[in-house]
């Protein structure tokens, strides 16, 4: 099975922040994501299993993809649509989509297309294959409700601690902690986190050993309370960025793939000297394209197109042509999304046989006429006069060839 548990240094060096999105940004947009699914999952009556591993998904997707390529949103809503199906609550597509309209804005929902439907449909496809088909997701709440299970104490306070605890595991889904260590560990760290701030201190738990110093130990093995800061650190954090995000504006909302610019600027070079001039486009981006040549074009594609694995940009040809973007005033044979058809083969016409004799077409009787059918012809290589084996009556013949 894949390892979905990266380190910091694999974190800061993303798709997205590969691609030119900061540090910040991305992590804003992780948890716009996050939040969304949590959000659209609870108007629709789906379990806290479901939601979560939802946010999973949406979290290990964008490890391998970046947020200019698919939208925020949009991936959200096919998270939320594959991991009910994964949870055993499925909910309908347009059902989700309809959801989704009413919590965004128009500017938001604008990424999603001309159909939206098709937009999250077609991107399942790609869901799945990133995601390597590993399905199952466990979770911090199930480890959550075990280890409180165990506690000794005030019953009172003991159930305030396990709800303040439960609710930073729902808050820990806008951050990456699940990316970084497993469900046990984060359950340990938020319990001892909400243990400090609702003042209920574990004395004593039920299957205490001797050499047993802290509560954990026996759960979970070699964990330092550095590991447990990080993560509780991580989570409090969460609350800062959400203050200072009050003040600041809304993210912009990402344009469908489906309604990206035209390019901006291409620019075309090799040994022909054949190129399109010079259109607008929005974000470059300098892929090879064949014989040497460098054109830029928009990374930004139609989900459709990434999931049927059809390239943007074809080869160059026996002709030493650039299957470019179609643009007015460019020779024929300039295409977008897909290399022209090839040329019919030439029409050649079958040689005659050589021989005179059979290239005369012998009348045949009719099936309900009254008289019989002529003799076939006489091959060439037989002497005149012969008829071969068989005479056209059927009885055998008494010449033999000599």
């Amino acid at each position: 099975m894949p390892c979905w548990y990266y380190d910091k240094k694999e974190l800061r060096e993303t798709p997205s922040i590969l691609d030119g999105i900061s540090f910040e940004t991305e992590r804003r947009y992780r948890k716009e994501g996050a939040r969304f699914i949590m959000e659209c999952g609870t108007k629709m009556g789906l379990g806290h299993n479901t939601m979560a591993t939802g946010v999973v998904y949406f979290h290990r997707f964008y490890m391998f993809h970046s947020f200019r390529s698919f939208p925020r949103y949009v991936t959200a809503c096919c998270c939320l649509f594959f991991a009910g199906k994964v949870e055993e609550t499925p909910k309908k597509c347009r059902d989700i989509i309809k959801t989704a309209r009413g919590i965004l804005t128009d500017n938001y929902f604008y990424s999603f297309g001309d159909d939206p439907k098709e937009e999250v449909m077609t991107l399942e496809r790609i869901l799945l294959q990133t995601i390597k088909f590993d399905l199952q997701v466990e979770h911090p709440y199930t480890f959550l409700l075990k280890y409180a299970k165990c506690f000794k104490g005030d019953q009172q306070k003991l159930q305030k601690m396990v709800q303040m605890a439960w609710n930073f595991v729902n808050d820990s889904l806008s951050t990456v902690v699940c990316l970084q260590w497993e469900p046990e560990i984060i359950a340990v760290a938020l319990i001892h986190l909400a243990s400090k701030l609702s003042k209920f201190t574990v004395q004593d738990w039920e299957g205490r050993q001797p050499q047993q110093q802290r509560w954990w130990d026996m759960f979970v093995s070699d964990v330092t309370m550095e590991i447990l800061e990080d993560i509780c650190h991580q989570v409090l954090d969460l609350y800062q960025s959400t203050q200072k995000e009050a003040h600041q504006p809304t993210s912009p909302p990402q344009k469908p793939p489906s309604r990206a610019d035209s390019p901006k600027t291409v620019k075309l070079s090799n040994s022909t000297g054949i190129g399109p001039p010079s259109i607008p486009q929005q974000q470059p981006l300098p892929p090879p394209c064949g014989n040497g040549g460098v054109l830029e074009v928009s990374n930004i594609q139609s989900i459709k197109s990434l999931a049927s694995g059809v390239p943007i940009i074809g080869s160059s040809d026996s002709q030493n042509l650039l299957q470019c973007p179609t643009l007015p005033g460019q020779p024929p044979g300039y295409h977008l999304y897909h290399a022209p058809p090839p040329p019919p083969p030439p029409v050649v016409p079958l040689a005659q046989y050589p021989s005179s004799g059979w290239g005369v077409q012998q009348t045949v009787a009719g099936h309900y006429s009254g008289s019989a059918a002529p003799p076939p012809p006489i091959p060439p290589s037989l002497p005149p006069g012969s008829s071969g084996y068989y005479n056209a009556g059927g009885r055998p013949s008494q010449q033999r060839y000599q």
